[in-house]
């Protein structure tokens, strides 16, 4: 593990914002914790960026920081990021669109509307990126786990 990603350190003040300080010592307030890949390498290339949007902290990984940096550091990532997960498809009202999906998502039960087929964009052979008529993306993050039913349908719409 890197010395300099050890000691530094990364937490939420009393406001609810995000801190960080550097080896040196330096303290940034209003800190971001930012995916260069959220979908393809969700643990590599996480950025700590000030509120301009300037690098102050590259991680190449997230394995190379102390285990409560690390789980601090996704907590900030999740507060900023929305993207569910598709686990399970349990109908559709039809295969024309728009159509409405009846889902579970690593959030819960919930339904989105699937204004066209181009709203499904194939990221790569097994992950699937789909936006609702709301624009909330949600991400299939591997379609060969999911379970028979769900993929046939889903088959429908490909």
């Amino acid at each position: 593990m890197s010395t300099q990603l050890m000691n530094i350190q990364f937490d939420q003040g009393p406001s609810g914002r995000w801190y960080f300080v550097s080896e040196q010592g330096q303290q940034h307030d209003h800190v971001l914790a930012v995916r260069s890949f959220p979908v393809a390498a969700p643990d590599e290339g996480i950025a700590l960026v000030d509120g301009d949007g300037k690098e102050l902290l590259w991680i190449p990984h997230l394995s190379m920081l102390p285990d409560a940096v690390r789980a601090r550091v996704v907590t900030a990532i999740n507060q900023r990021e929305f993207m569910p997960q598709i686990l399970k498809l349990y109908g559709v009202s039809g295969f024309l669109t728009p159509s409405t999906w009846d889902i579970e998502t690593d959030r819960g039960r919930t339904q989105l509307l699937l204004k066209g087929e181009e709203d499904i964009r194939r990221l790569s052979a097994s992950v699937l990126l789909v936006t609702d008529g709301h624009g909330v993306q949600f991400l299939i993050r591997n379609l060969a786990q999911m379970d028979r039913f769900s993929r046939r349908l889903l088959d429908r719409f490909l």
